[in-house]
């Protein structure tokens, strides 16, 4: 079990720094986390993402108590922990990207403007405001995220995308990022296209059955 925790909290080191590196998130705004079973792996309050060490990152329960390291979990941790009680998630990024944050603070929701949102689960919503690190926060969250969704935005704040493994979320947490940008940048020069129920399920239907070669 220790040899798993320090895997864990290595990881959380090393998706803290490629989110720092790239601008997905400032200063000490974001965090992550990861679950093994009963136990979830979190980065720090207060500290920032790109200066973490292994030791740094707390371990809670279910029930948010600390059960290894001296530091506090993050604020966030009650999202987290709510999102873990209410999804298949084994990891989540949480991240004050630009563009999605740009999204959160105008928008109700994410329309699919590529169908690469449905690995997302297609539309993203916005998830109603309210103060960091409260139940509120957290209900709203897991509220955005229900019905299979792997990305919700938070109204006036960030986003928040959940995966199998970090390194699956974190892969989400890029997406979301780009889908956020084009749908901005779109915005800029026009009315952005968004793609229907039909041309969505005919991409479903052709990834699960493709043509033959």
């Amino acid at each position: 079990m220790i040899d798993d925790i320090m895997s864990l909290r290595e990881q959380l080191c090393e998706y803290g720094r490629r989110a720092v590196e790239l601008g997905l998130v400032i200063g000490t705004s974001g965090n992550l986390s990861v679950r093994e079973g009963d136990l979830v792996t979190v980065t720090p309050s207060g500290a920032a993402l790109d200066r973490l060490t292994p030791e740094m990152c707390p371990v809670v329960d279910m029930g948010g108590r600390l059960v290894a390291g001296e530091l506090r979990p993050s604020s966030e941790t009650p999202m987290h922990l709510a999102v873990y009680e209410t999804t298949d998630a084994q990891a989540i990024v949480h991240t004050h990207s630009v563009f999605g944050t740009v999204v959160a603070t105008t928008m109700t929701e994410l329309p699919p403007v590529h169908y690469n949102a449905l690995l997302l689960g297609g539309v993203v919503r916005v998830a109603e405001y309210a103060t960091y690190g409260t139940p509120e926060l957290a209900a709203n969250v897991r509220a955005a995220m229900a019905g299979g969704k792997r990305a919700a935005l938070m109204a006036n704040h960030g986003g928040m995308t959940i995966g199998a493994t970090l390194e699956e979320a974190f892969e989400a947490t890029r997406l979301l990022e780009w889908l956020c940008e084009v749908y901005v940048r779109g915005l800029s020069i026009g009315k952005p296209t968004i793609l229907t129920d039909d041309q969505l399920a005919a991409v479903v239907e052709r990834t699960l059955n493709p043509p033959p070669l």
